[in-house]
């Protein structure tokens, strides 16, 4: 649902359309008769995929570490000890309980974490900020919000607000997209913020009138963790030929991991050379006061 001309009506049409997937542009009016739980006011343009859905990815992460097990391999949760600074090949890695692992490659893809573990490569390219999210319970019985009756939708307006309609399982939910303020993953609390939630209402009271005094079910505090142009940072670390730095989602990682799996073997084997776009090489000469300064 878009306010007004954004360029990213045109860009999501094209790279929908380049690769093959049904796209029908709605206008408010067919959107309204479609979904009239949603109050399309001063919504300009409406963009409707056919085929979009969306990924459970507790489930998905879960699933991926039972494959690994079953194949052969280990999964372990644990903190490595940083920062981790390097100045040749990486042999071991000390983690936070005085153990090590040995490797003949390193990958790292710990997202917020990133820039806290390798400050002198990442400490000024990775901005992490804090990004709430909020479930709301419509009244029960109230089919109107769950997947049968609702798409995945997009709000681009003053904000960017997302949500996904809610099953058996869970409730409806509610996202800012637009950057929050700065975070640290490990010491900040996931408290949501007061002023957040009442704007959060506000939209809601506007958007999906039926939803203006729904219970605020459970709500969680995530992280972005972004780069100055948006786009991951996958390559080697500079100082050290066998450990690569994967990281830079800016807030559409999960959804890339296969891809972005598929890339990161290739490349530890040999198989592939680094992408210029994802390259750190791109971040050569930052302007001044730094690149966090500039994606600020």
């Amino acid at each position: 649902m878009f306010a007004g001309q954004n360029p990213f009506i045109s860009a999501s049409k094209a790279a929908l359309r380049a690769s093959g997937l049904p796209l029908e542009e709605v206008s408010p009016g067919e959107a309204r008769r479609r979904y009239p739980q949603i109050d399309f006011s001063g919504v300009a343009a409406v963009l409707f995929e056919p085929e979009a859905g969306y990924l459970r990815a507790r489930d998905a992460c879960e699933h991926i570490a039972a494959r690994v097990a079953a194949e052969g391999g280990s999964y372990s949760s644990a903190a490595v000890r940083g920062p981790v600074r390097l100045d040749g090949p990486l042999r071991r890695v000390t983690l936070a309980d005085g153990s090590s692992l040995e490797a003949d490659a390193f990958v790292f893809a710990c997202g917020p974490w990133m820039p806290s573990l390798f400050p002198d490569v990442l400490g000024s390219l990775i901005a992490v900020t804090r990004q709430e999210i909020y479930y709301f319970g419509p009244d029960a019985g109230d089919s109107r919000f769950t997947g049968e009756c609702l798409p995945v939708w997009l709000d681009a307006g003053e904000r960017f607000v997302y949500g996904i309609p809610g099953d058996v399982n869970t409730s409806f939910k509610v996202a800012d997209d637009t950057p929050g303020p700065p975070m640290d993953p490990t010491t900040d609390d996931r408290v949501p913020d007061a002023q957040g939630v009442d704007r959060i209402r506000r939209f809601l009271s506007r958007r999906f009138p039926a939803l203006s005094g729904a219970p605020l079910v459970r709500a969680e505090v995530c992280q972005y963790e972004s780069t100055p142009d948006a786009h991951f940072i996958i390559d080697r670390h500079p100082l050290s030929p066998n450990v690569w730095l994967v990281g830079g989602g800016s807030g559409h990682g999960f959804k890339m991991g296969p891809a972005v799996g598929e890339l990161v073997a290739s490349l530890v084997l040999g198989e592939a050379a680094v992408d210029p776009a994802f390259a750190l090489a791109r971040f050569a000469s930052p302007p001044p006061g730094g690149w966090r300064a500039k994606w600020s």
